[in-house]
C-alpha cells in the first residue's frame, strides 16, 4: 500500500552479512507528528536512548533502521555511531539531524559499522520511493521467517485514510516490548497528545500481550508517523468519535502484526491464545494468563501435543493471584478438561489432544470468581527454538 507523502528504501549495505537487505529508511515528506513506545529493560541500546530524547518534540520526517548489529552495549562510541547515521541520513535529505529516528536490531555488543552506512548512503536515498515500505519490511528481519506487515483503511471525518505497518520480531519477545521493532505510518491528521495516547493505549493491549520466551531485548521500539497528507480535520479531543475510530484501528492493526510475530516465534509450531476470565479484577487476570503463557513446562507439552492440564493448574497456583482451585474450569478449544478443579477422565484428554494438533489453539480457564477477562498470546517452545538461539551468533 502506498500512503500519501511516505517513501521508503532498503539496501543490501553489508553491515552483518552481504546480499541481504540489511538497512532501511522511511521518509515523510513533510515534518510528521510522531509517537514512540520504548524497551522497558533497564539496559537501552544506543538508537533508543537517542530516539527517547529527540521524540520530546513529537515530531520526527525519518527513520533509519538497519539489522545485523543491536549496536547495544557499545558506550560512548556506540552513541556517536548512531549520531553519526542519522547525520548522514539529515544531510542527504536537507532535514535537521533531531528530525531523525535511528533503530537497530541484531546482535548486542559489537560496534556499529558506519562506513558501512556512508558507503550505502547514496543508494539508499536515491531508492526512496512510495512503492518500498514492503522492502524496509524485509531489510529489518533477524531470525524471522517471513516478512510482517499490515494495512487498513478508514474514513475519517470524510477523508480517507490509509495506514501501513511492519514489524519484526521471533524471538526474546516479552512485555514490556520485546526484541521486536513496528513502525507504522499514516497519512492521518492527528495532534501529538492523542497520538501518543492511542499509541500507548494499543500497544498495552497488543505488543505487551505477547510472549514466545519470556525475555525482554535492549533495543525494542514502536514509531507511529502520522504526516496530515490525507486532509482530514485534526483529531482531537473535540472530536471524540474520530479519536476512537483512529484508536481501534491502530491497535486492530497492531494486534495483527503482534499476532504475526507470535506465529514466528523461533522454532514455533502453534500460536495460543491463553484466556482468563471469571477473575476479581483483569490485572490479576492478565497476570495469570502472563503466568500460564510463559510456563516453559506448559510449552512444551503444547509442542508435544501433550494435553497435560496439570502444568497449567499448576502454573495459575504460583502465579501470585488468590483463586479457588476447586472452582477452575479448563478447556482446550471447546473440550473442557477440568471440571470444578477435577480432571474430566482419559477420554475428554484425548479429544483435548486432538485440539492441540491444530496450529491456533485457545486455552480458556473460568476461574468462576469475578467478570473480569483478559488474554496473552503465546506459542510453543520447540526443539528448534534451542537450536536457533544456541547458534545465533554464528
Amino acid at each position: 500500500m502506498i500512503i500519501k507523502g511516505f517513501s521508503a528504501s532498503a539496501v543490501p549495505a553489508g553491515i552483518k552479512y552481504s546480499g541481504r537487505l540489511d538497512l532501511g529508511l522511511i521518509c515523510s515528506a513533510t515534518p510528521a507528528v510522531t509517537a514512540g513506545v520504548f524497551t522497558k529493560n533497564l539496559v537501552k541500546a544506543a538508537p533508543v536512548v537517542l530516539d527517547m530524547e529527540r521524540l520530546r518534540q513529537g515530531r520526527a520526517q525519518a527513520i533509519l533502521v538497519n539489522s545485523g548489529c543491536a549496536n547495544a552495549c557499545t558506550g560512548e562510541q556506540g552513541m556517536e555511531a548512531a549520531k553519526s547515521t542519522s547525520r548522514l541520513v539529515a544531510l542527504a535529505l536537507g532535514i535537521p539531524e533531531e528530525m531523525v529516528q535511528v533503530a537497530s536490531t541484531g546482535v548486542i555488543g559489537v560496534q556499529l559499522n558506519v562506513a558501512a552506512f556512508e558507503s550505502a548512503m547514496d543508494s539508499l536515498v536515491g531508492g526512496l520511493a512510495p512503492e518500498n515500505l514492503g522492502k524496509v519490511a524485509e531489510a529489518i528481519m533477524t531470525t524471522d521467517t517471513f516478512v510482517k506487515t499490515a494495512t487498513r483503511t478508514i474514513t475519517l471525518c470524510g477523508k480517507e485514510v490509509n495506514f501501513m505497518g511492519m514489524a519484526k520480531g521471533s524471538g526474546m519477545i516479552m512485555p514490556n516490548m520485546a526484541t521486536m521493532l513496528a513502525f507504522i505510518v499514516t497519512d492521518a491528521q492527528i495532534g501529538f497528545p492523542e497520538l501518543n495516547k492511542c499509541l500507548k493505549t494499543s500497544v498495552a493491549r497488543t505488543f505487551n500481550r505477547i510472549t514466545v520466551d519470556g525475555d525482554t531485548s535492549t533495543n525494542d521500539m514502536v514509531l507511529v508517523m502520522a504526516n496530515g497528507a490525507a486532509g482530514n480535520k485534526w483529531i482531537d479531543d473535540e472530536i471524540p468519535e474520530a479519536q476512537q475510530l483512529f484508536q481501534d484501528t491502530l491497535e486492530d492493526m497492531l494486534k495483527d502484526l503482534a499476532l504475526q510475530i507470535v506465529g514466528d516465534g523461533e522454532g514455533a509450531t502453534k500460536c495460543i491464545t491463553i484466556r482468563v476470565c471469571g477473575a476479581k479484577e483483569a490485572g490479576e487476570a492478565e497476570q495469570m494468563a502472563r503466568t500460564v503463557a510463559n510456563s516453559n513446562l506448559v510449552k512444551t507439552a503444547f509442542f508435544g501435543e501433550d494435553a497435560n492440564w496439570g502444568r497449567i493448574i499448576a502454573a495459575m497456583g504460583r502465579c501470585g493471584v488468590r483463586f479457588h482451585p476447586e472452582h477452575v474450569d479448563i478447556s482446550f478449544g471447546d473440550i473442557t478438561i477440568v471440571k470444578n478443579g477435577i480432571g474430566q477422565g482419559a477420554a475428554v484428554e484425548e479429544e483435548a489432544a486432538k485440539v492441540l494438533r491444530e496450529k491456533n489453539i485457545t486455552v480458556k480457564i473460568d476461574l468462576k470468581d469475578g467478570n473480569a477477562c483478559e488474554e496473552i498470546y503465546t506459542c510453543d517452545f520447540s526443539v528448534d527454538y534451542v537450536k536457533i538461539n544456541a547458534d545465533y551468533r554464528t
